[in-house]
């Protein structure tokens, strides 16, 4: 489960948060070891934002041992607050301050002196690349500019954990990068990173480890290539140039088309494979001697989709609606 109890930074062992008759989390277990990025990857609903609420002593769980750097979050939630940063999936900045200003302000609630937080705010702001924007007020910053500067709020003090709960939510394919980029620098200075996502993608560039969350509970956890292992392994993609020719090119892929999967709105078909490189080859030989044309052929892994269809029998949905539970 990514660690043991003596090297975790985070310790949830049987959590359980109710909100009504719905178990929100439902004896949940978590282990997160110290200097990693931990993904926790789940649709809506999943119980993935109650368990960071949980984690960052925002709410109380009903039952269960749950632990952040070593203290437990019910009766040390004080010792815990001293030790976390928290991104939330709304920004917590002032429109019409710039960068620089907010972050002296957050030193400043955080007990830092003026000339420390002064400091620590010029620090965290070459360290995002947003030393030349300073003065700019957080109105006129880009999404992702945004939500790097929400990030070097929430680690003003800097934390031995930090809690993540979708941070690129509503950003475009830059804004998300650049999120990605100031995450991977965190674990080189000893921070402990918890993630939870709805993109697939995100899970599986950042992430060291990887829980699945499905009703409250981890159904699955490891590496990225240790999930996508569990649906089989790799497959080979096709794309022809005639749609009218897949059931023809399906007859041809090993093992004869039994695994396949047709797409034929895309003119796609996908096939799990044992054999890799032996499988390709014999997939572009037995299409050049049919004649069937190919526009594309590629050999991949699973995608953490696929691992999630998988794991719970239920498309990965990734719409932006506000998780409830």
């Amino acid at each position: 489960m990514g660690g043991t109890a003596a090297d975790a930074a985070v310790t949830v062992e049987g959590a359980y948060k109710k909100y009504g008759a719905r178990n929100a989390l439902d004896g949940l277990d978590l282990v997160v070891g110290r200097g990693t990025v931990h993904g926790v990857l789940g649709p809506n609903g999943a119980g993935k934002t109650t368990l960071v609420r949980v984690l960052s002593t925002l709410l109380r769980p009903d039952a269960g041992r749950v632990e952040v750097a070593g203290y437990d979050v019910r009766t040390q939630a004080q010792e815990v607050r001293h030790r976390i940063g928290l991104l939330g999936q709304h920004a917590a900045l002032d429109e019409e301050l710039g960068g620089h200003q907010n972050l002296e302000m957050f030193g400043r609630l955080h007990h830092l002196g003026a000339r420390h937080a002064r400091v620590r705010a010029g620090e965290l702001l070459e360290r995002f690349g947003l030393a030349d924007t300073g003065r700019k007020a957080v109105k006129r910053y880009s999404g992702g500019m945004r939500r790097r500067l929400d990030l070097a709020a929430s680690l003003i003090v800097d934390p031995e954990v930090l809690f993540l709960d979708e941070p690129t939510t509503g950003l475009d394919p830059r804004g998300r990068a650049e999120v990605w980029a100031a995450v991977r620098s965190l674990t080189g200075g000893g921070t402990t990173v918890l993630l939870t996502t709805q993109y697939l993608e995100e899970a599986d560039q950042l992430a060291d480890r990887i829980s699945v969350v499905d009703h409250g509970r981890v159904v699955a956890d490891g590496t990225a290539d240790e999930l996508k292992a569990l649906t089989g392994g790799d497959r080979i993609d096709v794309v022809l140039r005639d749609a009218g020719r897949l059931d023809a090119a399906l007859a041809l892929l090993p093992p004869q088309g039994a695994d396949a999967t047709v797409d034929e709105d895309r003119r796609l078909l996908s096939v799990q494979v044992t054999d890799r490189m032996a499988a390709l080859s014999g997939v572009v030989r037995a299409l050049e001697t049919s004649g069937i044309e190919a526009a594309d052929i590629a050999l991949r892994r699973p995608t953490l989709d696929e691992v999630f269809l998988h794991l719970t029998g239920r498309e990965n949905r990734t719409d932006r609606t506000k998780e409830t539970a």
